[in-house]
């Protein structure tokens, strides 16, 4: 291992996030042991430390896990995305506001790019600021792992996670310190290599993350790929992972639930539907993308007993892109109607958009209207606005006035952050 290299990252990684949220407005529940569960309740996702040290795993469904939340007085949440998200968004600002280039990684998670800090400040010093800061500014405690490679930083923040002596910040930075880690780490724990590849590395002897650094790069690459290739690289200290500074453009956007209940109405399934083509027309616009494709599914459970089974999709090409909701709610009503069958109980539908064009980079159809409906984008640009400021909301009539399919959330906690009614009081 030669860690010559002259960049440095940083993995900041926020400690059992979805948990973390639901305790930070509920003190009483600082030292309790909290689950936070999947769409309609169905398993546990996420964990508090607590919660851990209990034995309670990751994926359990609930109904599994009732004797210890009754004997350990577990408390349990339905997944509250619209309170995650916020205060996701929160984390990353002030991590935008330290750093030079940052990367979100996920809703928990973001590299940062600290290449020339050390010329103003030592890596752990900085590294410990940074902690302190966003533990006081969000009440969300995270761990920060300093390497000279994404690979390596992803080590350390688990390091730091695992060694409470670390005061939650490792640097990684000395070729001494990558080398002792890396023995102490099983191959299977370094980012990117899968049960598969572990199998196929353990065969061969490669049984810690060090073996995987000492291997020949070469002969990894001709056994293996040029990802794992890579991978040796970055656990030898040598950069070959760039932030990913812009998203990539989705390709697709799905959205879709499963229903509280199962779905024998027709008009609760088409408000359903409507939903859904709604959300992912938002989403769409977020992107700032147009559509071309539309496809409806429906199905019921493949697991009911004693069940007639359906399940169907439809797709259509639209003659002209678009991001407007209510074109998009005409061609979802349509393909809806000729998918609906009676006499089944459906649990799940939704809808898929695809084909992607950036506004005015797309041929029209010359033998058909353009048929963008009037003041459109000033229109679709109105409603996201107030939607997304948390001072109103406005619907489509086709999605229903209160659906009875809506997910199952009997544990749902107040919406802290992004409503005014449900704000904390203090009396």
């Amino acid at each position: 291992m030669n860690g010559a290299n002259n960049t440095a990252f940083a993995l900041v990684d926020c400690n059992n996030f979805y948990a973390s949220c639901e305790k930070l407005f509920r003190p009483d529940l600082k030292h309790m042991p909290v689950v936070v569960l999947s769409n309609n309740d169905g398993c546990i996702v996420a964990r508090s430390k607590e919660a851990k040290a209990l034995g309670v795993k990751m994926g359990m469904p609930l109904f599994q896990a009732q004797a210890a939340i009754r004997q350990h007085s577990i408390v349990c949440f339905s997944s509250n995305y619209a309170l995650y998200a916020d205060l996701s968004n929160r984390v990353m600002a002030i991590l935008e506001e330290e750093a030079p280039r940052l990367e979100v990684y996920s809703i928990d998670e973001a590299f940062l790019d600290l290449t020339g800090v050390e010329y103003a400040m030592d890596l752990l010093t900085f590294g410990k600021r940074l902690k302190a800061k966003v533990d006081k500014w969000t009440g969300i405690t995270v761990g920060v792992g300093i390497a000279p490679t994404k690979t390596l930083a992803k080590l350390a923040n688990e390091a730091a996670k695992r060694y409470p002596a670390t005061g939650s910040v490792v640097d990684l930075m000395n070729p001494d310190r990558q080398k002792r880690l890396l023995s102490l780490v099983d191959v299977s724990d370094v980012w990117g290599v899968g049960r598969r590849i572990t199998e196929r590395l353990r065969a061969r002897g490669i049984r810690t993350a060090l073996d995987l650094a000492n291997a020949n790069p070469r002969a990894i690459r001709s056994e293996f790929s040029v990802v794992l290739e890579r991978t040796v690289q970055e656990l030898n200290g040598v950069s070959c992972l760039n932030l990913e500074l812009v998203r990539p453009t989705k390709q697709q956007i799905i959205c879709s639930r499963s229903f509280g209940y199962r779905i024998t109405e027709k008009q609760e399934l088409r408000e359903a539907i409507a939903k859904y083509t709604t959300r992912a027309a938002e989403k769409l616009r977020k992107e700032k993308r147009l559509c071309r494709v539309v496809n409806v599914f429906i199905r019921t459970s493949p697991h009911a007993h004693d069940e007639k089974h359906y399940r169907n999709a439809l797709s259509v090409e639209l003659p002209n892109p678009t991001d407007d909701t209510r074109d998009l709610l005409d061609v979802t009503e349509v393909l809806f109607c000729r998918l609906w069958r009676d006499g089944f109980r459906y649990m799940k539908g939704g809808v898929m958009l695809a084909d992607f064009y950036e506004h005015g980079a797309y041929q029209h159809d010359f033998f058909r209207a353009d048929g963008m409906k009037a003041n459109s984008q000033a229109l679709m640009s109105v409603v996201d606005q107030i939607n997304r400021s948390g001072q109103g909301n406005i619907f489509f009539a086709s999605q229903g006035v209160s659906p009875q399919w809506a997910m199952k959330r009997e544990h749902l906690s107040p919406a802290y952050t992004t409503q005014w009614e449900a704000l904390p009081k203090v009396w």
